[in-house]
């Protein structure tokens, strides 16, 4: 049986600060291999090198990964600050049309860390450029030193929403997850449920109300060892569940289906 192909959304990449890449983590590749049973394809962070139409039909599903550069204010009607960090246009041109587009058609998507962050933009929201300036909010960010272990090590708890699809997803309403992010949800776009909450209220798990395909995103980074962890794999497996139906030409799988 032919797996499913998902595009893994890359990004910019300089290697030896000379040569330009789109790159992906092999880790995102992991997780979509092993744990949702597709064929990984990275997808060049640049609409000049792709067209959507072809893309679409290509790709059964995206996961729209972490990446340094944030989504330009200017997406969500904000001026440009240097708050707001360092920027990738072209990523940006090619995934929030790109979002608006599967969400419309029913095709699955997965945001995660900017990810869920270009959910959010693509469909009408905002976002604060740093998180742990806000009162009461704790910080966020990756520990700048350490090992890939410690900086992706479980860091806070996630609270969802009472029987909502992340609830049913993992079996629990509390669950402990890492955070690697700097910004944030300031205002969710008119679609856009937030369904869990880190202890200092930042979003953390949102999905897209009346979509009529899979369309679950979260604000930590599940890849990382995803087979293993008891909250990262429901989700990878239910998208990869998701994407093998799209691909087989059966109903789009809902958010009302997650259970």
């Amino acid at each position: 049986m032919t797996r499913p192909v998902i595009g893994i959304i890359g990004n910019h990449h300089l290697i030896n600060d000379q040569y330009a890449t789109h790159a992906g983590g092999i880790m995102n590749s992991e997780a979509v291999a092993e744990v949702s049973g597709g064929l990984p394809l990275i997808v060049p962070s640049n609409p000049g090198f792709v067209d959507f139409e072809s893309l679409l039909a290509t790709c059964a599903g995206f996961v729209f990964t972490g990446g340094r550069p944030n989504v330009h204010p200017e997406e969500y009607g904000e001026d440009y600050t240097e708050a707001h960090g360092t920027m990738d246009r072209d990523r940006d041109a090619l995934t929030l049309p790109l979002i608006r587009a599967c969400v419309e058609r029913g095709q699955p998507i997965l945001g995660l860390c900017r990810g869920f962050q270009e959910v959010n933009v693509a469909m009408g929201g905002s976002l604060y450029p740093e998180i742990r300036d806000l009162p009461g909010r704790m910080n966020h960010r990756m520990p700048p030193d350490g090992t890939i272990e410690e900086k992706f090590e479980l860091r806070h708890t996630v609270t969802f929403t009472e029987g909502g699809p992340f609830h049913r997803l993992m079996g629990a309403r509390e669950v402990m997850t890492n955070t690697l992010h700097g910004q944030g949800i300031k205002q969710a776009g008119p679609r856009v449920v937030i369904d869990g909450h880190a202890p200092d209220g930042t979003p953390e798990a949102i999905y897209i109300a009346d979509a009529p395909g899979f369309t679950l995103s979260v604000q930590w980074h599940p890849e990382y060892r995803a087979a293993d962890d008891p909250v990262s794999r429901p989700l990878f497996s239910a998208f990869g569940e998701a994407a093998a139906a799209w691909a087989a030409g059966r109903m789009p799988v809902t958010v009302s289906d997650v259970a």
